[in-house]
């Protein structure tokens, strides 16, 4: 067994120091990791496969010092003595206090060996990429001992970074930065912040689906060893092709034939863990309400819907609020804690309300196009009653390209450009 953790040790640091070398985008929440190592506290970074998390780590968590192991290797399984992991780091890298552990989840019983370690003395860096089982092996073992950061795909800054287009504040009226920044707008809520599509130019159809295929097979099929993987499949597409839309457990349990509420209910639940989809619930005062009440869902990525969706007709709108989601999360509003969607006494939807505490801080409407008088009365019309309802005057209807402030019934409305809304974020 010693051999094939050297043999996979010194593959990693070999592919490493390739990695370490490549142009790095500095990420949005770099200053935060970077404040997060001055302390000696267990680091965590949760996020989805694929979303940049160890290239992220690597360039900020001590790159000339650390040694650095990632668990997903076939050669790391059925490891019996853990001690001789860190034998074999130490032999690789020298005499270092630094450690990087790379999708952590897949070593039985790691929480343990982690603490131990800590410890010892050990500066230790975590990577993981399934929220509830890694929070709560965390709250378990590690309470106090630990903090942990999100990290998602690419924002749309990173986005413009990497295709190396600077927002200048002086010039954003102008057609010709205007025009090019919509441009890339279009494309990032069509194939998604993937660091690895933006990058290389790889066709994230077939990229993502297969990326799709794999984790789902991978993080949830096999590691919740499912009875029923075809209808998990059958979710997890359901969710793609009804982005933003309402469902309730019961109706989706007979419109994809499930036998039993409560194994639908887990296997949404395994998909949120696997950071696949999201789902936000209706608020209501009341909390048994909030759990009972209808829900919507949500993709991590905006590719998955392009990748994955039946080919019919466009639908913007749902594009935009999935995307609006994502970026909500990247800001760490919590879906059911911070973050609901709303609807009035008159049935009328808003499509975003944040809370903070015991009060309603901001309620966000997404209006793909406000040409249309109906659709500025109906959204205007959503808005006023829910501010009403819920003492909130912080009222934003982001579209793609219009803005205005406007006072409707004493209350002012702010209509804002997405771009512009993604960009201040």
């Amino acid at each position: 067994m010693a051999n094939r953790i050297k043999e996979a040790i010194l593959e990693q640091k070999k592919n490493r120091e390739r990695i370490l070398e490549l142009p790095y985008i500095r990420r949005t929440r770099t200053p935060e990791l970077e404040k997060m190592l001055q302390n000696d506290l267990i680091k965590i970074i949760l996020g989805p496969r694929r979303c940049g998390k160890s290239y992220f780590a690597m360039h900020v968590f001590k790159p000339n010092e650390s040694a650095y192991i990632n668990f997903d290797d076939e050669r790391l399984k059925n490891i019996k003595n853990y001690d001789e992991i860190i034998q074999e780091l130490i032999a690789a890298y020298g005499d270092t206090r630094f450690l990087f552990f790379d999708e952590i989840q897949n070593l039985p019983d790691w929480e343990l060996f982690v603490n131990r370690l800590h410890q010892q003395g050990y500066q230790i860096l975590l990577t993981g990429s399934n929220s509830k089982l890694l929070s709560k092996e965390l709250a378990t073992h590690l309470t106090g001992r630990h903090q942990s950061l999100e990290l998602m795909p690419f924002d749309f800054q990173e986005f413009l970074t990497a295709k190396n287009f600077t927002v200048d504040p002086l010039n954003t009226a102008l057609a010709q930065q205007k025009g090019l920044m919509l441009n890339l707008l279009q494309l990032f809520m069509k194939n998604g912040g993937f660091p690895e599509v933006v990058l290389k130019d790889l066709e994230p159809e077939t990229y993502l689906a297969s990326l799709l295929e794999s984790l789902v097979f991978r993080d949830v099929i096999t590691r919740y060893q499912v009875r029923f993987p075809t209808k998990l499949y059958d979710l997890e597409l359901y969710f793609i092709n009804n982005i933003a839309s309402e469902f309730s457990y019961r109706k989706l349990s007979n419109i994809l034939q499930f036998k039993s509420l409560a194994t639908l209910t887990k296997y949404v639940g395994y998909l949120e863990e696997a950071y696949l989809t999201s789902t936000v619930h209706r608020y209501s005062h009341k909390a048994k309400e909030r759990l009972t009440s209808a829900q919507k869902g949500y993709v991590i990525d905006n590719g998955y819907i392009t990748a994955k969706s039946v080919p019919v007709s466009a639908n913007s709108g749902h594009s935009m609020e999935n995307l609006i989601f994502t970026q909500l999360l990247k800001q760490d509003y919590r879906p059911n804690l911070d973050l609901f969607y709303y609807k009035t006494r008159n049935n009328k939807e808003v499509d975003f309300m944040i809370r903070q505490g015991t009060s309603t801080t901001s309620l966000i409407q997404v209006a793909y196009s406000v040409d249309h008088p109906d659709v500025q009365k109906r959204e205007i019309k959503a808005l006023i009653e829910a501010s009403e309802e819920l003492k909130c005057d912080n009222l934003l209807i982001l579209t793609w390209d219009y803005e205005e402030l406007r006072e409707v019934q004493n209350k002012q409305i702010q209509f804002l450009p997405l771009w512009k809304w993604l960009i201040n974020s």
